[in-house]
């Protein structure tokens, strides 16, 4: 990504954050005892990845980043997200009595 100065803290370290956000909600919840406390970190990883999607379409939509690089990432996003979908549903689906 080919951020501007000015953008290298805004939409640059928003990503950066949102980004590091997902894993380290995820390593926060994992190992606990509470699966509700560990599917509410999920939760929130969910959203930091929604939050990286849409600094990286802002990027794009700024032409930081080309439209290719754009899908790449969203692709894997998508990826990622899905994965923790079915992480929380099995979770979820175990804890039933």
């Amino acid at each position: 990504m080919n951020y501007p100065k000015f953008e290298l803290y805004e939409l640059g370290s928003q990503t950066r954050r949102s980004s590091n956000s997902a894993p380290a909600n995820l390593a926060e919840g994992f190992g606990n005892k509470h699966t509700n406390i560990y599917t509410e970190t999920i939760s929130r990883a969910q959203g930091e990845i929604r939050e990286t999607k849409h600094h990286l379409r802002m990027a794009c939509k700024k032409q930081y980043l080309d439209e290719n690089k754009l899908q790449y990432f969203i692709t894997e996003y998508e990826r990622c997200s899905k994965m923790l979908y079915k992480l929380e549903q099995a979770l979820l689906s175990a804890r039933k009595p």
